[in-house]
């Protein structure tokens, strides 16, 4: 039997946990209040409850939170080399997570322009059902695809668009190529969150 764990971690946006099987992260869960939260959300996302006794952490699950917490410092870390385990997704969510993967911290793209990436613009919707399966928000970064009409669309993770717009603040993301988050505010001008 593969080893498996789960640890959770304090980010500045609350406790943020990442669960691994053998050599590959099988999930994450970002966004809850307490701790208890996050191990049961994360529990609930891979399908197997987690004791309160913390396995030791690999090396590949510690690159992996110090690149989360990096993020949320308002960094831009590669996660594209974070092992992650694709190989049980359906081929339209892996496809989808390998393209936003590609996304660097503060870039956006929209349902739609995945769905022409993936060669049919009549796939919006599936790509927005894919992304509300993704087990590794903000790993894969979910929370960087809009609505083509500037909306947000909803997020996986817990506290959903609210969690979402805290991403997409820190790495001070453009909603279009005109207006920001914030109105089009000057850096010096936006408000700063307080988490």
């Amino acid at each position: 039997m593969e080893p498996s764990g789960i640890t959770i971690f304090e980010t500045p946006i609350g406790p943020c946990g990442i669960a691994w099987r053998g050599a590959k992260v099988i999930g994450v869960e970002i966004g809850d209040t307490d701790e208890k939260e996050t191990r049961y959300r994360l529990g609930e996302r891979v399908g197997k409850q987690f004791s309160d006794a913390q396995a030791d952490v690999p090396a590949f699950v510690s690159a992996a939170i110090e690149k989360v917490r990096a993020l949320l410092d308002g960094g831009s870390p590669d996660f594209s080399q974070t092992p992650l385990a694709f190989e049980s997704l359906p081929d339209l969510n892996r496809q989808v997570y390998e393209i936003i993967l590609e996304l660097k911290a503060g870039e956006t793209t929209t349902y739609g322009a995945i769905a022409r990436r993936l060669g049919d613009v009549s796939l919006s919707q599936a790509v927005g059902y894919a992304l509300g399966k993704n087990p590794f928000p903000i790993i894969v970064p979910c929370h960087r695809v809009l609505g083509s009409n500037g909306k947000v669309g909803g997020f996986s993770a817990a506290g959903g668009t609210a969690t979402k717009l805290k991403l997409l603040n820190i790495e001070r993301a453009k909603i279009s190529s005109e207006l920001d988050l914030f109105g089009g505010l000057p850096l010096q001008g936006r408000p700063q969150a307080e988490w």
